[in-house]
Formats: C-alpha cells, sequence, structure tokens
C-alpha cells in the first residue's frame, strides 16, 4: 500500500482502497513497556486488534461485535392426565420470562439475556407427556412433560422443567414445572418448581364427587378454582399480543367434565360421556385426567412447550434453524420457536 506524507510531518494518508497495511503484533506479554494512548497493535495471544486507551488495553470493537439485550420465554412440555378412572390432571409445563414484571409461579420477571452474535445458541422445545393409559382394572399415571431451554457458550442456560403427570385415581401426582393433580382416593397433588409453577391439588372421594385433582398452572394451584380445576396460566405480550401460556389439565369426575385451566389445559372427562382433553401444542398446557368407561379410559396428552425471543430489529441477526416463524412489533423482532433449533 502506498503511503504519502501530508502538511503535518506525523500524520500519514493511506492512499489504496485495495491494498493493506501491517500493524505491529505480538504476544500479550509483548506488550510496549511504556504504551501511550492511541496504540494500536495485533495480539497474537488472544488473536485480536488492540488499543491503549491511557490506562488499559482494550479489544477494538469493529472486531468483537458488542453484545445486546434479547427477552425471552421459555415453556416446557405440559405432562399427560392420569388413565382409567378419576385420574389427576397433568401439570403445566414450567415457566420462565424476561417480559413484563411476572414469570411462572408467582416470581417476578427475570432478567433479560446478554446475546454476541458471533455465538450460536441452541434452542431445545419440550414435548408433551402422555397421557395415562387404561391398562384394564388399574390404569397408569400420566408421563412427565419434556424440558425447553436456551443454552449456548458464555450464557447460564435458561432450562424450564417438564409438567408433573397426572396420578391415576390411587396414586399422587408428580412433580415438575407445575405439579400433578392427584386419583380421587385422597391422593396428593404434587409440587410445582420454585419460580416456575403452582402445585397440583388433590383427589376427594366423597360423594356425590369422586373427583381427581386438578394440574397445577403458572398462576394457580390446581383446585383453585374448584375442585378438580386445572390452575390458570400466565397472559404474556411477548409477541404483541396478549397470549395466555401454562394452563393445569383438570381431574376426571364422576360428576361432570371439567374445564382446563386458562392457557391451553385439557378438560377433565366424564364417565362413559366425556373424552379427556388434551393440553394445547406450544402452550405446555397440562393434558386432562380420565374419568373411566370403554372410550374415555386414557388420559389427556401434555402439550408441548415453545421458545420466544425478542430482540431489536437492528441486532437480529437472521442466521436460525429450526424455522422459527419470525415477526415485527415495532421496532423489536420476535422469534417464535415451536420446535427445537439454533439461533
Amino acid at each position: 500500500m502506498a503511503t504519502t506524507k501530508i502538511n503535518h510531518p506525523d500524520l500519514l494518508e493511506l492512499d489504496s482502497s485495495t491494498g493493506a497495511t501491517a500493524f505491529p503484533k505480538g504476544t500479550t506479554a509483548e506488550r510496549p513497556v511504556s504504551p501511550v494512548a492511541g496504540y494500536i497493535r495485533f495480539n497474537t495471544t488472544d488473536n485480536v486488534m488492540e488499543t491503549y486507551d491511557g490506562t488499559e488495553w482494550l479489544t477494538l470493537d469493529t472486531l468483537i461485535p458488542p453484545p445486546y439485550s434479547v427477552d425471552y420465554l421459555v415453556i416446557a412440555g405440559g405432562a399427560g392426565g392420569g388413565g382409567y378412572n378419576n385420574a389427576g390432571g397433568g401439570g403445566a409445563g414450567g415457566l420462565r420470562t424476561s417480559f413484563g414484571s411476572t414469570s411462572g409461579g408467582g416470581s417476578s420477571s427475570e432478567s433479560s439475556l446478554s446475546l454476541t452474535s458471533s455465538i450460536l445458541y441452541t434452542i431445545t422445545v419440550g414435548s408433551g407427556g402422555a397421557g395415562g393409559a387404561d391398562n384394564p382394572g388399574t390404569g397408569t399415571s400420566g408421563t412427565q412433560g419434556n424440558n425447553s431451554s436456551i443454552a449456548g457458550t458464555g450464557l447460564t442456560a435458561i432450562t424450564s422443567i417438564g409438567g408433573g403427570y397426572g396420578g391415576r385415581y390411587d396414586a399422587s401426582g408428580g412433580a415438575g414445572g407445575s405439579g400433578g393433580g392427584g386419583g380421587y382416593q385422597n391422593k396428593a397433588g404434587a409440587s410445582g418448581t420454585l419460580n416456575q409453577g403452582y402445585s397440583g391439588g388433590s383427589g376427594q372421594s366423597v360423594a356425590p364427587g369422586y373427583i381427581a385433582g386438578g394440574g397445577g398452572g403458572a398462576v394457580e394451584a390446581g383446585n383453585t378454582d374448584g375442585q378438580g380445576y386445572g390452575g390458570d396460566g400466565l397472559a404474556i405480550l411477548i409477541t404483541g399480543s396478549s397470549i395466555i401460556y401454562a394452563g393445569g389439565g383438570s381431574g376426571g369426575s364422576n360428576s361432570s367434565s371439567i374445564a382446563g385451566g386458562d392457557g391451553g389445559g385439557g378438560n377433565g372427562g366424564y364417565v362413559d360421556t366425556v373424552v379427556p382433553g388434551s393440553g394445547t401444542a406450544n402452550t405446555g398446557g397440562g393434558g386432562g385426567g380420565a374419568s373411566g368407561g370403554a372410550a374415555y379410559d386414557t388420559g389427556g396428552n401434555g402439550g408441548s412447550g415453545v421458545v420466544i425471543l425478542r430482540m431489536p430489529t437492528a441486532n437480529y441477526t437472521g442466521t436460525t434453524t429450526g424455522s422459527p416463524t419470525v415477526t415485527t412489533d415495532g421496532s423489536d423482532t420476535i422469534l417464535k420457536y415451536t420446535s427445537s433449533g439454533t439461533y
């Protein structure tokens, strides 16, 4: 590259647009002993350009993009409701979010993430758990939902726990993001995960109900709205619209079908009359518990989870896998992952 002195003896003009210039280089240990502000060199230890600001050596921002703030919603898969006879509703998948003022389990919203465009982040979306089977004469409890997460180098992973299963008629519910409901023979609901969801409700064997416990939701325990009801989920505006996520599945009953918790929870079964409902896909809703009778003995499946990222459009890299739905809201871009992928 050609150089030309101009006017001032200490100034150089680099007058070629196609050439290059070689800066001093060396290891960290080989830095100048008495540097002055404005020194620039290539550090061969860290493989970065660096400059001295008069106090310390700093990496040049043009080589390492600065981090930027990203809000998130991570919901795990909901659990399956119990099978056979007045079985417990499945718990909702655990819910963690940095958007708004409230997260799951009654906690305050979490801190937003600090992401860097040069790092690949892995998005895992948990599937819902299967409903319990009839298994003639006994039945089985449901299956726990699967975890959802965001992970990557330099990031403390954000993991939401799968919902706890609904217990069969003579079994307690399972612990999870939100806990599963217990079977109607006075079996206990299980606990939720701290800052993710609430516990499931207990079953009731007294007449006239014979009602199993509802699964817990993101903002309510099972049975909060009445015996057997699944707990309600949380309304979140991260996509630009208010959507309720992570409702618990309701328990099976001998008296009527009980609506699932708001936010995708499945309805409870009603003996010989109503099939238990499955949790809604990509809400983390729990499946409803079975109530018994021929075609009504299999518990509802849990709904799959979801991971949503919201960031300034100016920082969006556009590099993804897993086919997230990409939308905008004002100056922000929103990525909605309904299956696993990367960003």
